[in-house]
């Protein structure tokens, strides 16, 4: 029998350990019930085509993540696209490209392009087009037998309108498709063949801005929301085994002052909740039954863990109280992004932030920095990130930008 694709050399992408993650292991002991406190352990939530949640720009990227209130540019449709009601060009574009795991492959690679048009002084309309590329992979069977090389691949492509409702307040929708091949024409375990996941997904979306005056300055601020990926479920092999894909909660405010005529500050955080159920355990009980294995760190020996498949909405109401360990856990499943912006004379900006996620969620904890230039027809921004507790992606590597203003080329020609 043919079994699940392994990489034959090298790992090639974190959505493979992804994979591997999910599989559920098993145990002849006895077990009992599930809502039982972790003790500590990581209790991560996973969901299918995680490429969705990828920062797609540089400038965002160097400000820890953080987005859903910032200023609104070409890249919004992404972080908020309500925003783009408010943004003061008449057309624009956008392109970022990224390596992803450079230091152990060389062709993983993301891709991401934008674009918005003004239909009118309320209306904006916006594209978006993101493309995950895993490389070439050698399969092998269990033996270790060559069953031939394939090129993994993902990608979504989006549609958005915002409008404004007030001079403060706007809403914004987007619709997206997605398309997620991991290992198609394979056979896996249970001896289907495994396809292409599809799935169709919204955004809802808000903005409210407005202006406050704290001592001797003027603030202008933003407040932003947005719920997005709101959609089915993905399969990769039959109806009865499918995924949540990262229905995604994000809230956040950002504040920005003129210091004078040349120098300008911002500064804004972001909280982010996937709105997927957390998952449940089944502990291995001892021989005799009174209480649960123990590891010698103290956590319980897990046999089985369950992920939630019931319906999208029941599915997303539940996510705010499922957690096994209570209330504490589902603070924990928000995570945080605080970052600030610096620009001097419009045309030159530094940017930092920090990006925190509980130690039982993920541990991913780093520090963002970067810079951003914008001359006359187009801007170039760029971002680095300096992990803190383990390895990432994209650490060592140096994003980039384009951001085009299509007003700026017609003032030109």
């Amino acid at each position: 029998m043919i079994h699940l694709p392994k990489i034959k050399t090298k790992l090639k992408s974190y959505i493979f350990i992804f994979t591997a993650v999910l599989l559920a292991f098993s145990s002849s002991a006895q077990v009992i019930n599930t809502n039982k406190d972790l003790l500590g352990q990581r209790n991560v939530i996973t969901t299918a085509a995680p490429f969705l949640l990828i920062s797609p720009d540089s400038r965002s990227a160097a400000m820890g993540d953080l987005g859903v209130a910032t200023s609104a540019d070409a890249n919004s449709i992404h972080w908020n696209p309500s925003k783009l009601a408010f943004i003061d060009g008449d057309a624009g574009i956008a392109i970022s490209a990224a390596p992803w795991l450079r230091q152990l492959v060389p062709d993983i690679w993301f891709y991401y392009m934008s674009g918005y048009k003004k239909i009118d002084d309320k209306s904006t309309v916006a594209m978006s087009l993101r493309y995950f590329t895993l490389g070439d992979i050698q399969f092998t069977d269990q033996v270790g037998n060559p069953t031939g090389n394939y090129e993994p691949k993902e990608f979504s492509l989006d549609g958005a309108y915002a409008r404004k409702l007030s001079k403060n307040l706007s809403l914004g929708i987007a619709l997206r498709f997605v398309f997620s091949d991991l290992a198609r024409g394979q056979v896996g375990t249970s001896g289907s063949e495994i396809k292409a996941g599809t799935a169709g997904a919204g955004d809802i979306s808000m903005t409210y801005m407005n202006d406050i005056k704290i001592g001797e300055k003027d603030f202008d601020f933003t407040i932003g929301g947005n719920i997005s990926n709101i959609g089915n479920k993905i399969t990769y092999t039959t109806e009865a085994n499918r995924d949540f894909i990262p229905v995604n909660l994000r809230l956040g405010t950002f504040w920005k002052t003129q210091l004078d005529e040349y120098n300008e500050i911002g500064f804004g955080v972001d909280f982010n909740k996937l709105l997927v159920p957390t998952p449940q355990y089944i502990y291995v009980q001892t021989n005799d039954g009174t209480q649960d294995s123990i590891y010698p760190d103290g956590s319980r020996v897990i046999q089985d863990k369950i992920i939630d498949d019931g319906p999208l909405i029941q599915g997303m109401l539940s996510s705010f109280g499922d957690a096994p360990g209570g209330f504490g856990e589902e603070l924990r499943e928000f995570t945080v992004s605080v970052g600030a912006e610096y620009w001097y004379a419009k045309q030159f900006a530094l940017r930092a932030g920090y990006f925190h996620e509980a130690e039982t969620k993920g541990a991913r904890r780093y520090a963002t920095f970067g810079v951003g230039l914008k001359y006359k027809v187009f801007q170039i921004d760029a971002a680095y990130l300096q992990p803190f507790t383990q390895r990432h992606p994209l650490q060592n590597t140096i994003r980039f930008s384009l951001l085009f203003d299509i007003d700026a080329f017609k003032d030109q020609k």
